[in-house]
């Protein structure tokens, strides 16, 4: 059985349109801290605190970061796995920020989420016909012979042989077992999937596969991604555009081209810095050491939350939080060096 494709019929495949799909604003999400016989609640950690962005209909924005930047907490809080502390959360024009579990569960279907692990993310006692058929269960969609031949075609559509859908996580390596959680993520054709970090638990040799796979995938089934990421040369190879993150705030947001070839924020610009040369033409950039440690979440430090460490600290910056805006067309960033 054929998959239905999400496709617009006014679009070409991959095509990025100027709807939006996704648009955030203001999200927070604060976890709190509890001490005390009585779990007292003494404080929060701002793992998000206020972000505005906004995704179009068939582009990949990229959201990249050091460890414990907030960018993993964020993809989870639009899935809504977490509840938003505050601010919205808008997908294909519905507000979802606050819908309850039985409204909130048709749209389910068309946001998904790939994993970073794929040793954890496949339940160990199910077969991959199962884990491929739970979520056409829950949402009622084929049945009987029918839906073998859609579990088999999605197989064959990420590069397995449906021949081993009987067959246990257990049985396949690393790079077989994230093809399944990308298989679980089309199974109920979504307009926009959230790729967690999805191949930084993988052998090098194999993230090129699955990031090509991705590709294939947004072209075939004019899907829209989020693509969650540490390492700034797998974005750069996936991203149109590209949101940087530094505790919990937004640091800067452009389009590929931009952020690359002029970072405005010094956080950025320190990260690109760091980034090994993929070719002798690129531009080699002078290293950037931050020194000191990233602050805790719990207690983020006042005004800019990158002044402890940014080489170009002002006194401003300790004081007055800078606001995050346009810069340079379509190049947005929150740094006082720009005011």
């Amino acid at each position: 059985m054929k998959i239905k494709v999400n496709q617009d019929p006014l679009i070409s495949a991959n095509e990025v349109t100027d709807e939006k799909l996704l648009e955030v604003k203001g999200l927070e999400k604060h976890f709190p801290i509890k001490k005390g016989f009585f779990q007292r609640t003494v404080g929060s950690v701002k793992a998000v605190d206020d972000i505005s962005f906004y995704v179009k209909k068939g582009e990949t924005f990229g959201l990249v970061g050091e460890s414990g930047c907030g960018k993993s907490t964020t993809g989870r809080t639009l899935m809504r796995l977490y509840e938003p502390t505050n601010g919205q959360i808008i997908f294909d024009g519905q507000d979802i920020s606050n819908l309850k579990e039985r409204k909130i569960l048709p749209i389910r279907k068309d946001i998904q989420m790939v994993f970073q692990d794929p040793y954890s993310s496949l339940n160990p006692r199910k077969t991959i016909k199962t884990i491929l058929s739970e979520p056409l269960q829950v949402h009622n969609l084929y049945k009987g012979k029918q839906r073998q031949e859609y579990i088999e075609d999605l197989m064959d559509k990420v590069g397995l042989n449906p021949d081993y859908v009987d067959r246990y996580p257990h049985e396949f390596s690393g790079g077989q077992r994230q093809r399944i959680g990308i298989a679980r993520a089309l199974t109920l054709n979504p307009k926009m999937i959230i790729g967690d970090e999805p191949v930084s638990a993988l052998d090098v040799s194999v993230q090129s596969q699955i990031l090509n796979l991705f590709k294939d995938l947004q072209g075939e089934f004019n899907l829209t991604y989020l693509f969650i990421a540490h390492d700034l040369g797998v974005v750069k190879h996936v991203s149109d555009r590209i949101g940087v993150m530094y505790l919990g705030k937004m640091m800067e947001i452009a389009s590929k081209k931009d952020l690359y070839n002029e970072p405005l924020h010094p956080y950025t610009q320190a990260l690109l810095s760091a980034v090994p040369r993929s070719h002798p033409t690129e531009v080699k950039r002078e290293r950037i050491i931050l020194k000191g440690e990233i602050p805790s979440p719990a207690n983020p430090p006042k005004g800019c939350v990158f002044h402890t460490r940014c080489p170009a600290a002002m006194d401003t910056c300790k004081e007055i939080v800078p606001e995050f805006k346009e810069i340079k067309p379509n190049h947005f960033a929150a740094c006082h060096l720009y005011e």
